[in-house]
């Protein structure tokens, strides 16, 4: 919640259906459903209504809001799960009545047991006025969950691997990255899953990124890493540009160190590039993925360092053994597999583009 409120979106629809695990028995969940979500800017107030009416905030009500209403619904989402029961209930016109009066009842049979932090916690987000109700960024710092942070600090530590992986990341070059970059988006949920937390941790003030700040006071001051070196690591990191480093940022310098680099993984990666489906890359289909360069270079001169045979284009093969740093000609077998593959695809596509001046028009 703090990551889209920190970067101008607001989702609208907060409610406990929205939540998903993202496999079953994990313990990390998922917030889905951005079919209401809006890009918002805090000078302007909202005027839609819009979301479930158990978790709509009276503001939304009056059809004036901001952000604040994801928050009132995180507080009636916390009350459900800690009490049993939802605090607004019944019919519409009772139900909006309360929720305009912030009138919910605490049954002491269900909330006898729970804590005076976690009850606080529900009644700051619970409250009709906005700017009294718990932002996303003082939640996190309020102490019922400034607590479980604490409590897990020791999780996900990050070791020399990751401070390693960072590095060689940092010193690679553009194309490389750019691959390591594309690959990342392939990655398996198990995957993903490896080194997750290590950037979970690294993101001291929970707004789903990683500031230059924090990856100093992680890089220089527990690992002793160059101040330019850091900022060299970062800018190489930020590939939006906008002073941050995001979670598929930083699974891109994972790629290949703490994350295998697979055949599937590999393929994917390829196959992205490889738009015209001929089985190579070329700098036209590398300019339909980057655009005309990337990281202010043309797109036909990084491509050159995979490019071994030297014929303005990138197999398969080449593509894996540039990567892995093996020789050419141990990938022969895997490029003809690839080739083959995108050639079928292609040709078939091109018969079912045919189908329709095939079959005759039915009267």
């Amino acid at each position: 919640m703090n990551y889209i409120h920190s970067h101008g979106i607001v989702h609208r629809d907060i409610k406990l259906e929205n939540f998903l695990y993202d496999v079953k028995g994990s313990t990390h969940l998922k917030l889905i459903d951005f079919g209401f979500s809006k890009m918002w800017d805090p000078n302007i107030k909202m005027h839609v209504s819009c979301g479930t009416l158990s978790y709509v905030a009276p503001e939304v009500l009056e059809k004036s809001y901001t952000s604040q209403c994801d928050m009132w619904s995180l507080g009636v989402i916390t009350f459900i799960l800690l009490a049993g029961y939802m605090p607004f209930s019944g019919a519409e016109k009772i139900q909006t009545k309360n929720i305009s009066e912030g009138r919910y009842t605490m049954k002491p049979e269900r909330w006898s047991t729970v804590s005076k932090e976690a009850v606080d916690f529900t009644r700051c987000l619970l409250q009709v006025n906005p700017s009294k109700r718990l932002s996303a960024q003082t939640a996190l710092d309020h102490p019922w969950i400034a607590q479980r942070h604490h409590k897990a600090k020791d999780q996900g530590i990050v070791d020399q691997g990751i401070v390693d992986a960072l590095r060689k990341f940092g010193s690679s070059s553009r194309f490389r990255r750019c691959c390591m970059e594309m690959m990342a988006w392939s990655l398996s949920n198990e995957e993903r899953s490896k080194v997750r937390q290590y950037f979970i941790t690294m993101d001291q003030n929970k707004q789903g990124t990683i500031t230059l700040q924090e990856l100093k006071k992680c890089l220089v001051e527990k690992f002793d890493v160059p101040d330019d070196e850091t900022r060299m690591i970062f800018e190489a990191l930020d590939t939006n540009n906008d002073e941050e480093i995001h979670y598929s940022d930083f699974l891109a310098a994972m790629v290949s160190t703490r994350i295998a680099l697979h055949d599937d993984l590999l393929r994917s990666a390829f196959k992205r590039f490889d738009t015209t489906k001929t089985g190579y890359i070329t700098p036209d289909s590398l300019r339909q993925v980057l655009g005309e360069s990337f990281e202010g270079e043309k797109v036909e001169s990084i491509m050159k360092e995979a490019d071994l045979l030297q014929d303005g284009r990138v197999s398969y093969a080449e593509f894996v053994s540039y990567l892995r740093g093996t020789p050419l000609g141990e990938h022969a077998a895997d490029a003809a597999k690839v080739i083959d593959t995108q050639l079928g695809m292609k040709q078939s596509d091109s018969i079912l583009r045919g189908l329709p001046r095939l079959i005759p028009k039915l009267r």
